[in-house]
């Protein structure tokens, strides 16, 4: 991943995020795949949240939408997305999706990782690592 910084008649010279340089044979770039994140001028971030099972869903979802309301950089339009995506093993999985100008993309991403996990824990919500119980039952 990183910016084309030269085209030249054999090759490509790519500068990473790290400011590798990287030199792609013209041939793999003509015939691969090529995913352009800085393109468009929106991107959308996408989250999964786990809380544990015994916590208030609703709330969640509150303090959820309270954090992408307070934060300018999320646009209202289109609107943000939060569901409960599945019910893990060792876990309620929230899935929130927001868009965002592609220059404010990985801020977003880092700072609501940050907040949801200082917010959820000062809410008494509990973000749970994976566990087994095991019963013991004498005969």
């Amino acid at each position: 991943m990183g910016t084309v910084k030269e085209i030249q008649i054999f090759n490509t010279i790519i500068n990473t995020t790290d400011n590798k340089a990287v030199i792609i044979p013209n041939g793999g770039l003509s015939t691969g795949i090529i995913t352009n994140f800085s393109k468009e001028g929106k991107r959308r971030v996408d989250w999964i949240f786990n809380i544990g099972y015994g916590d208030d869903y609703d709330k969640a979802k509150a303090v959820l939408e309270r954090l992408i309301a307070q934060d300018v950089r999320i646009m209202t339009d289109p609107a943000p997305f939060i569901a409960l995506n599945a019910l893990s093993s060792s876990s309620v999985d929230i899935v929130v999706r927001v868009w965002v100008s592609s220059a404010d993309y990985w801020n977003v991403y880092f700072s609501m990782n940050e907040l949801v996990y200082k917010t959820f824990n000062a809410e008494g919500l509990n973000i749970p690592f994976p566990q087994m119980d095991v019963h013991v039952h004498h005969d």
